[in-house]
């Protein structure tokens, strides 16, 4: 399994809408793509512009094929609350777990 660790950088005052925009428009897309498995988006407390997102993927070429067909239009999608170029990283999924995770609950 891999996981595609995409950073963004929403504009100030735009990070709701871009976790919207994620949510509403991206993961639709996410979910109808081959070798797709789950997705988590992640906000950061100190600086809630910033987000993270993990998708994971049963196979590299999976990736490698959502991002030819993808990830431009994708990028498009978000253009309108990104204020710089997202950053991406694909790594080899080595330990996992039966993810429990509860969202919007605090710790």
């Amino acid at each position: 399994m891999f996981t595609r660790i995409v950073e963004i950088e929403a504009k100030t005052g735009k990070s709701d809408e871009a976790i919207s925009k994620l949510r509403n428009e991206v993961v639709p897309v996410l979910q109808k793509q081959p070798g797709f498995i789950d997705v988590i988006a992640l906000r950061d407390n100190d600086n809630p512009q910033r987000i993270v997102c993990l998708s994971f993927w049963n196979m590299k070429e999976s990736v490698i094929h959502y991002h030819r067909e993808h990830y431009d239009s994708i990028v498009q999608m978000l253009s309108s609350v990104l204020e710089t170029t997202p950053t991406l990283e694909t790594l080899r999924v080595e330990i996992s777990t039966p993810h429990r995770i509860a969202i919007g609950r605090a710790a």
